[in-house]
C-alpha cells in the first residue's frame, strides 16, 4: 500500500496556514478593478467565476504550493493511465476512459480498454435506436412507452438526475422512470399506472445482487408476469450487469446484458452502460454528445497549467474553507428547474468519495476531510434557507450554476431566474452595512435585523445552454474537483467501505421483523431489540 505525504507535514502547508486572510471582498473588488477578470476562468464552455471568492494572490499562491507540495499532477497522471490507485481495491480508476473516443488507446494490463468500451456504446446505440425507432417490441407486439429503470446509488442517480437535467430532449412518447428505495411505495408509485404491455424495465446491478435493487426487479417482474406470463420476461426485461449467471436466471436474454469494467466506480458509472436508460431517453447521438462534454473537461484537466485548471483551482478553494476557514458545508444551488437532483447526485460522488477519516496508507488522516453537500434549485431556495446564508451564524460557500438560455419559451421568466441568481451571488458577497440600512430610512427597531454581513463566499459556473455536452462537463468538472481534494487529504477516494456494515446488520435485523420471530438480544442493543420488537408487533 502506498503511503501518502502527510500534507500537514509540508512547508506549503505551513505557509498556508498563516498567509494572511482576506479583509473583505468589498475592499478587494475596489482595489483591484481587474480582480473578476483574473479571477475568472473558461473550460470548454464553461465559464466559472471564482472572484467573489475569499482569496487573493497570496491565498492562491499558498494553495497551489500546496498542490504541488502532495503531487497533484503526478497523481492526476497515474489515474489517467491507469495506474491501480484505488488502493484497498486493487483497481484502476478509469470512468475517464469511458468518453474516450474510438480513435484513443489506453493500454490497461496488456490490453487496449478503448475498444471494449464502444463494443459496449456500440451494443447500447443498437438497442436504444431499437426501442426509439419501434423495431424493439413487448410481448404482445406494443411499442415500449416506458422505461423504467430500477437501481441504487451511482446505478440511480446519475441516469436519473441526467434523464431530469435533459428531459427537452427526451423523445416524445417515451417516458423515463427511476425506481431505488428498497420502500415498496417507490415501485408501487411507479408502476400503478403503468401498462406492462408498453413497459421495458432495466435492472442496473453490476453483480446482480444489489439487495434493494434486486427486490424492487423481483417485485417488477412478478407485475408483468401476472399480466403477461411467464415469457414475456425476456421482452421486457434487460439488464446492466457482469453477471450472466444470475441476469440468466432472472430470465434476462443475457444478449440484452449490458456490462461494464471493475475499474468504473458506481458514483462514477453514468456515462457507462449505467446511462443505457438515458440513452434510450435523449438518443444516441445526444448520449455521444454528453460523452463529448465529459471528455472536453477531462483535456482541459488533463492538459491545462494548475493555476488556470478550472477543477484544480474549486478543488483548492474547497481546501481553503474547509482546512483553513473551518466551514465545513458547501450549498450547489443551480439555478435550473432540470438541475434540481443535481445536488442529490454531488451529495454522492464528493461525500461518498471524500468523506473519510483514514488515508490510503490506513493512518489517520490529520486534518478535515470532504464538506458536507447540499443545495437545491433557485429560486426555491431563497424562500427556505437562504435566510441562514445571508444572515447566519455559519458561513456557507455557494457554487451558483446558470444558463444564458433556458429549454424553453418563456423568455422573460428566465431572465427573472438569472436575475435573483446574480443577484444573490452580489448579495452574500457585499451585504449591506449599518450606514446603508439608515440611508434608505429603516426604522430604528429594524435596522440591526436589516444589516448584511457580506464575505459570504460564492462561486458562479455559467453555460450558454443545458446541452447534453454542458451537462457532461459539469458531471466531469466535480468529478476532478473530488479527485483533487482526496489527493491533498491522502484518502481512496474511490472506495466506500462506510456503506457495508448497515448492510450487514440489516440483514441480520430482518428475519427478526418477520411474524412470530423475536430479536436476539445478545446480537442487538436493548435500544435496537425493543424498536425491532415494537415494528414487528405493530406491523
Amino acid at each position: 500500500m502506498d503511503a501518502p505525504l502527510d500534507v500537514t507535514s509540508t512547508s506549503a502547508w505551513s505557509a498556508l496556514q498563516s498567509v494572511p486572510r482576506v479583509a473583505s471582498l468589498r475592499h478587494e473588488f475596489a482595489t483591484d478593478p481587474a480582480r473578476a477578470h483574473r479571477y475568472t476562468h473558461v473550460a470548454a464552455d464553461l465559464r466559472v467565476d471564482l472572484s467573489k471568492n475569499l482569496v487573493d494572490d497570496a491565498i492562491w499562491s499558498a494553495l497551489l504550493e500546496v498542490a504541488r507540495a502532495v503531487g497533484v499532477e503526478a497523481h492526476r497522471d497515474a489515474m489517467l493511465r491507469g495506474d491501480r490507485i484505488n488502493v484497498t481495491e486493487d483497481r484502476a480508476v478509469l470512468h475517464t476512459a469511458l468518453r474516450l473516443p474510438s480513435t484513443a488507446s489506453l493500454v490497461i494490463d496488456g490490453v487496449d480498454v478503448v475498444p471494449a468500451v464502444h463494443e459496449v456504446l456500440g451494443r447500447m446505440r443498437a438497442f436504444a435506436t431499437s426501442v426509439r425507432e419501434g423495431t424493439w417490441r413487448g410481448a404482445s407486439g406494443e411499442r415500449i412507452a416506458t422505461v423504467v429503470n430500477i437501481g441504487i446509488g451511482g446505478s440511480d442517480l446519475g441516469p436519473a438526475m441526467c434523464a431530469l437535467a435533459l428531459e427537452s430532449r427526451r423523445q416524445d412518447g417515451l417516458e423515463l422512470r427511476f425506481v431505488s428505495n428498497v420502500d415498496g411505495a417507490d415501485i408501487h408509485q411507479a408502476l400503478r399506472d403503468l401498462d406492462p404491455a408498453t413497459t421495458l424495465v432495466v435492472v442496473s446491478s453490476k453483480t446482480f445482487t444489489t439487495l434493494e435493487t434486486i427486490a424492487n426487479a423481483t417485485c417488477a417482474r412478478e407485475w408483468l408476469v401476472a399480466a403477461l406470463g411467464e415469457d414475456a420476461v425476456g421482452r421486457h426485461f434487460v439488464a446492466v450487469s457482469t453477471n450472466a449467471e444470475k441476469v440468466a436466471a432472472f430470465g434476462i436474454d443475457t444478449a440484452n446484458m449490458f456490462g461494464f469494467w471493475d475499474w468504473v466506480g458506481g458514483r462514477y458509472s453514468v456515462d457507462s452502460a449505467i446511462g443505457l436508460s438515458l440513452m434510450i431517453g435523449v438518443g444516441p447521438e445526444g448520449f455521444d454528445e454528453f460523452l463529448a462534454g465529459f471528455h472536453a473537461i477531462d483535456e482541459h484537466f488533463r492538459t491545462t497549467p494548475l493555476d488556470r485548471n478550472v477543477p484544480v483551482l474549486m478543488a483548492l478553494l474547497g481546501v481553503w474553507y474547509v482546512n483553513v476557514l473551518g466551514w465545513g458545508s458547501k450549498a450547489v444551488l443551480p439555478y435550473a428547474h432540470e438541475l434540481r437532483r443535481f445536488p442529490a447526485y454531488l451529495q454522492q460522488l464528493d461525500m461518498e468519495s471524500n468523506g473519510k477519516s483514514v488515508r490510503r496508507d490506513g493512518a489517520a488522516v490529520t486534518t478535515a476531510t470532504g464538506p458536507v453537500i447540499w443545495g437545491e434549485p433557485g429560486t426555491n431556495g431563497q424562500h427556505a434557507f437562504y435566510q441562514l446564508l445571508h444572515q447566519g451564524t455559519q458561513v456557507v460557500p455557494v457554487d451558483f450554476i446558470g444558463v444564458a438560455r433556458g429549454e424553453h419559451p418563456h423568455v422573460e421568466q428566465h431572465r427573472m431566474l438569472m436575475a435573483n441568481m446574480l443577484a444573490q451571488a452580489e448579495a452574500l458577497a457585499f451585504g449591506k452595512t449599518l450606514d446603508e440600512v439608515i440611508a434608505e430610512g429603516v426604522p430604528v427597531h429594524q435596522q440591526p435585523h436589516r444589516v448584511f454581513p457580506g464575505d459570504r463566499p460564492s462561486t458562479t459556473i455559467v453555460a450558454p445552454r443545458l446541452t447534453p455536452s454542458v451537462l457532461g462537463q459539469l458531471i466531469a468538472l466535480y468529478e476532478h474537483i473530488v479527485f483533487v481534494q482526496g489527493v491533498v487529504w491522502g484518502v481512496n477516494s474511490f472506495d466506500q467501505w462506510g456503506v457495508e456494515l448497515g448492510k450487514v446488520l440489516a440483514a441480520r435485523i430482518l428475519p427478526e421483523l418477520a411474524p412470530g420471530a423475536t430479536a436476539d438480544p445478545a446480537a442487538h442493543d436493548a435500544s435496537t431489540v425493543a424498536l425491532i420488537d415494537w415494528l414487528r408487533d405493530h406491523a
